[in-house]
């Protein structure tokens, strides 16, 4: 009998445990932790979880950073054969103004890997909101992330569509986060704790999406007092709670509509008011630490909108959309070497439109049921070495359902079972060197597809302040949204099937980190990606019935390309970033867009309607005082591509009757451009007291300040003569005010 060779590991020691907030026992996602005689480090895991192995028995010093906490510094000493459980809390940064956070050679390790990009909860509270604050909407002002309008919270990540984001709360998938007619997401800031994009050439971990990837996990909630919020706002107010039990913690938080007295003033003076609408969310979290080892976590959300709205003298439509989520995950600490997360999540999407007009009713029903099982291991062979590993396998089954008049017209069921897996390996050989590889393999038996996608990426440090990196990925895709850009509730999901393959693409991605001055970041990405086998519903298939399902769908191409630059101050009383991007993304469907002088060529590339070449966002908070803040947004875009009305012509005693008929001409598909986009944000916020029972804030903003009254799109009056292009434009200078309070 062989047994393994365990010598090296009884002359060696380790240290592990969990990185905690001091004042709530939150686990701090991707903190860094370092022997600091050795300058060997890690970081902790999304459950906040670290382990160095490998040591040697002797007296170091741990230490633990995290952007706006204090150095934790302990001094330890370990003996041979010794496996220590230090648990660290990390005390948050206080106000006081001429603190310098001095940062460590570790500092910022997660937070600048390639392609990554952290937005903090409290950057998403102080930035000016457009009447809520919102997760999507800070996403939105970083480099490589655009906007389709200031009505809709999409994310357009590096030349993808919004399906092409794979969007994750507390490791569920979430189809459709969005209110208010997309005009912002459902993700509660109240309830977030950490918010993460993958951007591009993301790890062999994450798959299913072309794109990019966007995590976001809920707060634990307090495990040393029980606190809560009230933040009354002109469209909405939220109350939270959260607090210890005897064995972990809880947290609750509660956000609704506040519109309907506003709403029922406006019915009495105005035409076309809705006469109903409501939204509301609600997120909720148990956590349990079983043993010292073991810890259970219980996570739900519900989130819903309801509107009823009439148009013309005969005609309503009303709208019911929205989403639930459950997750279960139990966490194992195996040893100093191993980590077990094993989760169970289910997801349901659901919208409900309905028109009527004339007494005669159309109505549609689509629902999304996903339930999955994950599991992942992290396993530390030695010092240079972390290999991750784990599986991912669910049953998704879309429903479809259009009924005109009282009598079903349309009828679809798809159920499909999907399972992937997946092994990757960070190897740092050195202190310059940084090697992950991995590959991740994807099935979905809804056409019995098999897809195996290889990562690899890797990080040179020259010197302590620079990083070089390169990833490189390919990605598959087995479902796609077919969205409307009027209103969320009309959005439909569909899946591959047979004649119907997943979409696929590649992405190439270079970076340059820099550090070069004390407190400041500069930092440089260039990207190229494909898209193939794009499919969608084909606009040309007039009457589906009767129709095979891959007779539906039509098949395209696209790629993208741009380099983004960013630049970013985190200490002192003035912080903030400034973040540019040229960016072009193209799309090509046979039979689309066709040169007519000459038919023979082919299809042509075209930009989507969300093709910007030019973005830039510059973001400032400014401390004025110990009670005072103010934040400043500024945004700068290429307008958006549209296609042009050039002429209509009107036929008259044609063979086939003596009814006028027209004909449109127009120019090419999305070659003329609105003009430019530009806005600037104001917020002004004061720090306070509630009679002596908890923390106060007002929070003063001013959206557009100048009003710029950008264009959303062009209506053209094809009755008069010459037509008439009228301007829709968006938001105007609008004012808000909120008060929050802590107790």
């Amino acid at each position: 009998m062989i047994l393994p060779d365990t010598s090296d590991a009884q002359q060696t020691a380790s240290v592990n445990g969990y990185i905690t907030d001091s004042r709530t026992g939150e686990t701090l996602i991707s903190a860094n932790v370092a022997i600091l005689e050795l300058n060997r480090g890690t970081s902790t895991n999304t459950s906040g979880y670290y382990s160095i192995t490998n040591l040697q028995p002797g007296t170091y010093t741990l230490v633990s950073t995290y952007i706006g906490y204090r150095q934790f510094e302990q001094e330890i000493e370990l003996t041979a054969g010794e496996t220590n459980r230090i648990n660290i809390e990390m005390d948050p940064e206080g106000v006081e103004l001429e603190t310098l956070v001095v940062e460590s050679e570790f500092e910022r390790e997660q937070q600048r890997n390639i392609g990554t990009a952290q937005i903090s909860t409290q950057l998403i509270k102080s930035l000016p909101p457009v009447l809520e604050p919102d997760v999507f909407r800070s996403v939105q002002l970083l480099p490589g992330v655009k906007a389709a309008s200031d009505f809709s919270s999409g994310l357009y990540v590096r030349g993808g569509s919004p399906d092409q984001t794979l969007i994750l709360l507390d490791e569920t998938t979430v189809y459709n986060p969005s209110h208010f007619f997309g005009f912002f997401s459902t993700f509660n800031p109240d309830a977030v704790k950490d918010v993460r994009l993958y951007k591009g050439g993301y790890p062999a971990e994450y798959g299913g999406r072309l794109g990019s990837v966007l995590t976001v996990f809920n707060k634990d909630g307090n495990r040393n007092e029980t606190r809560g919020s009230v933040s009354l706002g002109l469209l909405a107010s939220r109350i939270s709670a959260e607090g210890p039990t005897s064995s972990g913690s809880w947290m609750l938080a509660v956000r609704r509509s506040t519109l309907e007295p506003l709403l029922a003033v406006l019915r009495r003076t105005t035409d076309n008011v809705p006469d109903s609408f409501y939204f509301y969310d609600v997120n909720g979290k148990l956590n349990f630490d079983l043993t010292a080892n073991d810890r259970l976590s219980l996570a739900f959300y519900a989130g819903n909108d309801d509107v009823k709205f009439p148009f013309g003298d005969d005609a309503s439509i009303g709208l019911n959309y929205g989403n639930q989520t459950v997750s279960g995950q139990w966490r194992r600490i195996l040893s100093d070497r191993l980590f077990l997360k094993t989760t169970a999540t289910g997801s349901r999407y659901f919208n409900q439109p309905e028109f009527n007009i004339g007494g005669t009713p159309f109505e549609r029903d689509n629902n999304i049921y996903d339930f999955s099982l994950k599991s992942d291991l992290e396993y530390l062979p030695d010092d240079a070495h972390t290999i991750s590993a784990g599986i991912w396998a669910g049953n998704i089954t879309l429903r479809y359902t259009d009924k005109f008049d009282g009598a079903e017209t349309f009828n679809s069921r798809i159920q499909s079972q999907y399972a992937s897996a997946y092994i990757q390996d960070r190897w740092q050989p050195d202190n310059r060197w940084i090697i992950t590889g991995g590959v991740r393999v994807n099935s979905f038996s809804e056409g019995d597809y098999l897809r195996i996608a290889p990562r690899l990426s890797t990080e040179f440090r020259p010197t302590s302040t620079i990083r070089l990196q390169a990833a490189y990925g390919r990605y598959y895709q087995f479902l796609t949204l077919i969205s409307n850009e009027a209103f969320s509730g009309f959005d439909l999901w569909l899946t591959t099937d047979r004649g119907v393959p997943p979409a696929y693409g590649d992405q190439f991605v270079l970076g340059a980190k820099t550090v070069p001055f004390e407190g400041y970041g500069f930092d440089v990405e260039v990207y190229f990606r494909t898209m193939r086998d794009l499919f969608e519903l084909d606009p040309f298939v007039i009457d589906p019935a009767g129709l095979n399902y891959d007779e539906l769908f039509r098949f395209g191409e696209g790629y993208a390309y741009g380099a983004e630059f960013l630049l970013e101050r985190q200490i002192g009383r003035l912080t903030g970033f400034v973040g540019y991007t040229f960016g072009i993304t193209r799309r090509k469907f046979p039979g689309f867009n066709t040169d007519i002088t000459n038919p023979g060529a082919g299809a042509r590339f075209y930009p989507p309607k969300y093709d910007r070449q030019h973005d830039m966002n510059l973001i400032l908070n400014y401390r004025l005082s110990g009670r005072w803040s103010t934040s400043a947004v500024f945004s700068y875009a290429t307008g958006q591509a549209y296609t042009e009305p050039l002429g209509r012509t009107e036929f008259s005693q044609v063979p086939w009757g003596n009814v006028r008929r027209e004909s449109f001409t127009i120019g090419r598909l999305n070659a003329s451009r609105l003009p430019s986009y530009h806005r600037l944000d104001l917020s002004f916020s004061r720090q306070g007291n509630f009679f002596g029972m908890g923390e106060a804030e007002w929070q003063f903003q001013l959206i557009n300040a100048y009003s710029r009254r950008n264009i959303w799109f062009y209506n053209y009056d094809f009755d008069e003569n010459p037509v008439e292009r009228n301007e829709i434009t968006l938001l105007p200078i609008l004012p808000s005010v909120s008060y929050t309070v802590n107790f």
